[in-house]
């Protein structure tokens, strides 16, 4: 289970420079980019890592101010130079201002430092399938994805929605000619920095398209139904990252994530992650 003790020394790391993290750095103490760490910070976490260290920040902050130093001096130790700023902060974790934690008796809210641990549990079977699959180009619209995890939940659904309206889901699909067959989700690009909505296809992309061509991968396949739309696919994800992977033989590899939609109203999908072999 090295990738989780890897994970763990990410968050040592955020743990030892939380008054100026540098995520890029955590990323790579957990072999892998930025993107992917967030990704995975999230699904294992529940919460999205910018989230995690605003509450660890607030935290501490909220010990500083007990403490007796000045409320200007923790916010700038923290990285806000506005005092406003600092203020929504520490009233989003604590529920109270930052003068507020001053006073005798106040409740405040400490969120405690994270590990990463395997918890072997009685759960729902899930099913799987490994694919060795060649690499696959498709065809489609596609969307930057931010550094902030936590803005793609509002970027990438905002997409869908845009290819709904203006009649590229339709387009897309009289292209599709390739495997895997379906109306595809592909966070892709280089260093995962990209969404594509696609479709696997050898016809030329056409006014208003681009393509993109996925590498060649070995892909845990894992089928899924819902129709709670990113929410189902979203827990799945969750429940293969935090079920599956840690006792599979296998590793979450860096490369796109592959989302394929198997009907017109997206309600039976398959969640495709590229894996390796684990080390030992």
């Amino acid at each position: 289970m090295e990738w989780i003790n890897r994970f763990n020394r990410a968050v040592e790391y955020l743990e030892e420079h939380l008054e100026a993290p540098d995520l890029g750095a955590a990323a790579k103490t957990a072999c892998c980019s930025p993107y992917h760490f967030q990704r995975m910070f999230t699904l294992l976490a529940g919460v999205p890592l910018s989230e995690y260290v605003r509450r660890r920040k607030m935290s501490r902050a909220a010990a500083d101010l007990q403490s007796g130093e000045k409320i200007v001096d923790v916010a700038l130790k923290y990285g806000y130079s506005s005092p406003t700023a600092f203020n929504r902060a520490f009233q989003a974790v604590h529920g109270l201002p930052p003068s507020g934690a001053k006073a005798p008796g106040a409740v405040l809210k400490s969120h405690p430092p994270l590990r990463f641990a395997i918890i072997v549990q009685g759960v729902e079977e899930m099913e799987y399938r490994i694919e060795k699959r060649d690499a696959f180009r498709i065809v489609g619209v596609s969307a930057p994805l931010k550094r902030d995890l936590e803005e793609n939940f509002q970027c990438v659904p905002q997409l869908w929605g845009r290819a709904a309206a203006d009649g590229t889901i339709p387009r897309l699909a009289a292209l599709m000619d390739g495997e895997p067959r379906g109306l595809l989700g592909v966070c892709g690009g280089e260093d995962g920095s990209r969404y594509y909505i696609a479709a696997a296809s050898s016809a030329p992309a056409g006014e208003g398209l681009e393509e993109y061509t996925v590498p060649a991968f070995t892909w845990a396949v894992f089928p899924g139904e819902g129709d709670g739309g990113a929410a189902a696919v979203q827990a799945l994800e969750r429940r293969v990252v935090t079920e599956w992977l840690p006792t599979s033989g296998y590793e979450y590899a860096e490369g796109p994530d592959v989302e394929v939609y198997l009907n017109p109203e997206c309600t039976r999908f398959e969640v495709w992650i590229p894996v390796v072999k684990a080390n030992g």
